[in-house]
């Protein structure tokens, strides 16, 4: 019996060594890839209860030429969501897990003290607060991203990228440097070999005018990073999307969910691709969250900001003396190997932003510690 016993020991070590190799490459380094999207200032409510009937029903935001009721509205708020976001609802909430819904008692939120995009961006990405980060000037961030560590290690190099519609992101993610691969804003690919459709896509954004002097459509975006993700193969790829934030702040609401259905659709085309693509198919983790939420109402809903941030940085606001009530609150979500799939989750204590960066990091198989000892923890609920 015990030279039995002894015999499925050594063999289940044997498999599991068997195993451990093969997720992993020449230097040791796991081979499963990440993708973080953000979604910037697209409120938790439209995400779990999509088209708010307050705003849906408002004259001031909805343009009736672009008839969004019938696109996006239903009495059943599960429907009404599944409307606005089918695919996040129909495959990433069932084959992965979500937090942010406050209805049900899901509850996630910002820890910096400024609730609007530089804070929130660095601590998604860096996985800390710091409270001198006030403000979205391009002033390059003194903290280091977990891109940043990444690529000073072993397997990593030349396998990141970060894509994103505002041009303030190269000093977010400190470019100079990190020496990521970042292309934001209104950069022209450049830096690899460029496909016919990267080249196409240089042309078209010279030639298509964007709405705002310093955010890109995000189309230009995603199709920037897709092509990028087929032609170099990275490891770890953030798209970021800021069309939901740039539409919601212009107060039109009818463009906010427009916006809101397209960047779903992308979201689905690239799992798509991610799927049959080889070196991503079945070994790739999609995380999905925001920088911010916003007001909850008709008077508030097209800003963000804290009490401080009103005080000090955002004094166009100071009719709010209470700043954005709510614009604190976020959700997250997540899908791929390692992801625990649970669908919607209850959180027994209150989530934070900073906790992705360590969670990112432990899904593919590093030590947040190693990253930065004073980073949040990981969000316990993906695993």
């Amino acid at each position: 019996m015990l030279k039995t016993l002894s015999i499925i020991l050594l063999l289940s070590c044997f498999t599991c060594t068997v195993n451990a190799n093969a997720n992993t490459d020449n230097h040791g380094v796991r081979k499963t890839n990440l993708i973080l999207v953000t979604i910037d200032g697209l409120r938790w409510q439209e995400l779990f209860s999509g088209a708010d009937p307050a705003l849906l029903n408002n004259k001031k935001f909805v343009r009736d030429s672009h008839h969004i009721r019938d696109k996006f509205w239903h009495d059943n708020n599960v429907k009404r969501r599944q409307l606005l976001m089918p695919f996040f609802w129909d495959t990433v909430a069932k084959n992965g897990m979500v937090i942010g819904n406050r209805n049900i008692g899901s509850n996630m939120s910002i820890a910096n003290p400024w609730h609007f995009s530089s804070p929130g961006y660095s601590e998604i990405f860096t996985g800390v607060v710091d409270t001198s980060i006030n403000s979205n000037d391009k002033i390059l961030n003194p903290q280091v991203s977990f891109l940043e560590w990444l690529n000073n290690k072993d397997g990593y190099q030349k396998k990141l990228a970060a894509f994103g519609s505002w041009d303030v992101f190269p000093y977010i993610l400190n470019k100079e440097r990190s020496q990521l691969h970042i292309n934001a804003g209104f950069d022209s690919a450049k830096g690899y070999p460029l496909s016919d459709e990267a080249k196409l896509l240089n042309n078209l954004q010279k030639e298509i005018p964007s709405p705002w002097h310093n955010v890109r459509l995000d189309s230009f975006t995603y199709r920037y990073a897709k092509d990028y993700l087929l032609t170099v193969k990275p490891k770890v790829m953030i798209i970021s999307l800021g069309e939901t934030d740039d539409f919601a702040h212009d107060g039109h609401y009818d463009s906010y969910l427009t916006s809101a259905h397209q960047t779903d659709a992308f979201i689905a085309d690239l799992w798509h691709t991610l799927q049959t693509t080889q070196g991503y198919k079945d070994n790739t983790v999609l995380m999905i969250t925001t920088d911010h939420g916003r007001g909850s109402n008709s008077d508030d809903w097209q800003h963000h900001a804290s009490k401080l941030a009103v005080q000090n940085t955002m004094k166009n606001l100071k009719a709010f003396s209470k700043g954005i009530v709510g614009s604190e609150n976020i959700w997250f979500a997540a899908m791929g190997p390692g992801v625990n799939a649970r669908g919607e989750i209850q959180t027994i204590t209150e989530v934070k932003q900073k906790q992705i960066a360590a969670t990112a990091l432990t899904l593919l198989g590093e030590d947040p510690k190693a990253f930065n000892p004073q980073a949040g923890s990981i969000i316990k609920e993906v695993f």
